[in-house]
């Protein structure tokens, strides 16, 4: 069994950042990529970004130079980096991992970009 656990969430006023941080345990063989996707009541799941055991990483266009994802591989571990945070970034972010053909998630961590 695998568990996925985020943390970092929070009220961040816009223009402002926040670090989310996930990691991945259990009965993991190994982890072909790991990434975070945002959901908001009524919306489907989005992909915001995604990263590879190699360090490729993938971005929705509507973040794009304001957040990034990183990477340690041998912790199973991955974070998103917010920054320039707007009012419609605030969702439900969900951490997956990628093992075995399957995506393992974490329970969400809730972000809110208000003034």
């Amino acid at each position: 069994q695998v568990q996925v656990v985020e943390s970092g969430g929070g009220l961040v006023r816009p223009g402002g950042s926040l670090r989310l941080s996930c990691a991945a345990s259990g009965s993991i063989f190994s982890i072909n990529a790991m990434g975070w996707f945002r959901q908001t009541p009524g919306k489907e799941r989005e992909l915001v970004a995604s990263i590879t055991g190699g360090g490729s990483t993938n971005y929705a266009n509507s973040v794009k130079g304001r957040f990034t994802i990183s990477r340690d591989s041998a912790k199973n571990m991955v974070w998103l980096e917010m920054n320039s945070l707007k009012p419609e970034d605030t969702a439900v972010y969900y951490c997956y991992a990628y093992s075995g053909h399957k995506n393992y998630w974490g329970q969400g961590t809730q972000v809110t970009v208000s003034s």
